[in-house]
């Protein structure tokens, strides 16, 4: 028998006995792209746990990252017996930790977690075997012989003081109903967890939960609807799995397209609106600077604190509703002046005149750099980033980073004067060098060839602005007949686009227009099933493409994607603003 090495006491933040081979990784993981709902493997070919499947083992990662939609994906490995025994974090994560308290409140099934922190978390590396037991964690070089009989499971701290209205009551005790009730529980469980001593009031919520990652997505929604559940705010819906309105014309498996409507159909039957986009920042809804709001959809979360000034945190899919039937969330993180300020600063070189793929590029790197700091970047006072740019920037940046919240000196609304974002804490700045942003270009062309078969353009939505750049860039030109050009956005901004002259234009070149749904939802048939190389402009989806749909990408301009459209080819050429990097790797070494 292996003895235990030191044991590890941590924080609980769901309660429970488990053990199993240890899996380790140094790298935060999205659950949702990162993880298959149905197998629990690991499909985000980025990271090293590529491959590995989790069902059975004891997952130890920093944090999640990435997507909200991870608290889904872990609620349905959960139910269908392919989730980690236990999870093992180096900092608190609420959208894991949601998913867990989900599946406990519908499904009667749980897993621990536990919070380590960051120090000790350092110390796993090596060991092969763990046991999980509310806050203590047993380390082991092979697993122990015999049986194993865990204690009680219990709670391991009292829960903050949360001081709760006389409505927050009436909602706990079920006076406006079973849903409410439920939603009030969740919401007050996980700001006890986070340690809230208030909750607040909110004006609108955006819902990521609607997106279909398996039967028990869709059980969650009809349950509620099931108790009676009603938005008590203005609500809107992320994009979800499918085009409503075409897609069986689109060739999607009923398997899909059957439930995948009937979840955003669920929601709409609380009193959500029919927006069914991933860029709720382009509705008229839009939040104001310094409105309190519940948004969930990673990007969208991103943009809102970033670019708008609104304040939300990064919410987990099915809180986000939670909070919208109640219209309360916790008084913590980004809702509070303190929370937004910056903890890290990053100074981005001066790179010439640079072309629209330098921001996804940027955002990607930076957030991987920042892990779950909040970041001030410096160098871009006089770039003049457009929202597009800020956009592409934001989703890239929230695929990497758990962080909620950007800023960029001179340019973002909290940072238009530096000083007022920066603490005595703020970390001073480091600089990128372009061989580092060489790097992750790198890193996002996965393709090793020059063909284009897909050109996947709109994730985030499309803006009519990108509508009218890309309809230039496309005007008395035609597409390759092998290459398929598809665009996802909302079905406000594709109206606008077609009362500007722009879809003529487009439908002219051969492009298809997808609404409703978004090219992380988007697989066969509108990729086809022999394509085996896409190309997009997004840095967001360049890194979720090899996972999710199995496809080498090229990442490249807006220019670039359409010239690839028309020739079924990649030039391969860096963008001119990363020759400099690839000179210096010439130089030879002294």
């Amino acid at each position: 028998m292996s003895g235990s090495l030191n044991p590890l006491h941590g924080r609980s933040l769901v309660a429970g006995a488990a053990q199993g081979e240890l899996l380790f990784a140094e790298v935060g993981l999205s659950f949702w792209g990162g993880v298959d709902p149905l197998t629990g493997e690991v499909i985000d070919r980025h990271h090293p746990l590529s491959g590995q499947r989790l069902a059975g083992r004891v997952l130890a990662i920093p944090s999640g990252r990435g997507s909200c939609t991870g608290s889904s994906v872990l609620m349905e490995l959960i139910s269908n017996g392919h989730a980690p025994a236990a999870l093992v974090l180096a900092e608190a994560d609420e959208i894991l930790t949601l998913g867990v308290l989900v599946a406990e409140a519908l499904f009667a099934r749980s897993l621990p977690v536990l919070c380590i922190g960051k120090a000790a978390f350092a110390g796993l590396q090596g060991s092969t075997f763990a046991r999980v037991e509310n806050a203590l964690l047993e380390l082991y070089q092979a697993p122990p012989a015999g049986p194993w009989q865990p204690r009680t499971a219990v709670v391991d701290s009292a829960p903050a003081s949360l001081q709760l209205s006389a409505e927050d009551q009436a909602m706990l005790a079920g006076d406006y109903g079973k849903a409410t009730q439920v939603a009030m529980q969740l919401v007050v469980r996980m700001a006890q967890l986070q340690g809230a001593t208030q909750l607040l009031d909110i004006s609108q919520a955006h819902i990521d939960g609607c997106i279909y990652t398996g039967p028990a997505s869709l059980h969650f929604a009809q349950q509620l609807l099931e108790w009676g559940a009603a938005v008590r705010v203005p609500t809107t819906l992320n994009s979800i799995s499918v085009d409503q309105r075409r897609w069986r014309e689109l060739g999607i498996d009923p398997a899909l397209g059957v439930p995948a409507s009937a979840l955003g159909d669920a929601y709409m039957a609380m009193g959500a609106q029919l927006s069914f986009t991933c860029a709720p920042y382009l509705l008229e809804t839009a939040p104001a600077l310094g409105e309190q709001v519940v948004w969930a959809e990673s990007n969208a979360v991103v943009y809102a604190n970033s670019v708008l000034g609104a304040r939300t945190l990064k919410y987990p899919d099915y809180l986000d509703i939670c909070i919208a039937l109640t219209g309360r969330a916790p008084l913590i993180g980004c809702h509070l002046d303190a929370q937004r300020k910056a903890q890290w600063q990053v100074e981005v070189p001066d790179l010439g005149r640079t072309d629209d793929a330098f921001y996804p590029l940027l955002g990607y790197h930076i957030g991987a750099l920042a892990g779950s700091r909040v970041p001030l970047v410096l160098g871009l006072e006089h770039a003049a980033p457009s929202l597009d740019d800020l956009k592409a920037f934001g989703a890239a940046f929230a695929t990497t980073s758990s962080a909620p919240l950007f800023h960029i000196a001179g340019v973002t609304p909290e940072a238009l004067e530096p000083s007022q974002v920066l603490t005595a804490e703020t970390l001073a700045a480091v600089t990128l060098s372009p061989a580092e942003l060489l790097l992750s270009w790198r890193a996002l062309n996965s393709a090793r060839t020059d063909q284009v078969e897909v050109v996947s353009l709109g994730n985030p939505h499309f803006s009519l602005s990108e509508f009218a750049h890309l309809a230039q860039l496309c005007q008395g030109r035609r597409k390759h007949p092998a290459v398929v050009v598809a665009i996802t956005c909302g079905r406000g901004v594709l109206e606008q686009a077609r009362t500007a002259g722009h879809l003529a234009v487009l439908e002219a070149f051969g492009v298809l227009l997808v609404t409703d749904t978004c090219w992380c939802m988007l697989g066969e048939p509108v990729i086809p099933p022999g394509a085996r190389t896409l190309m997009t402009n997004s840095g967001k989806y360049a890194h979720y493409a090899p996972g999710l749909v199995g496809r080498a990408v090229h990442f490249a301009s807006l220019a670039d994607c359409v010239d690839a459209a028309c020739t079924a080819k990649a030039s391969g050429r860096l963008p001119a603003w990363l020759e400099p990097a690839v000179a210096k790797e010439r130089l030879p070494h002294v």
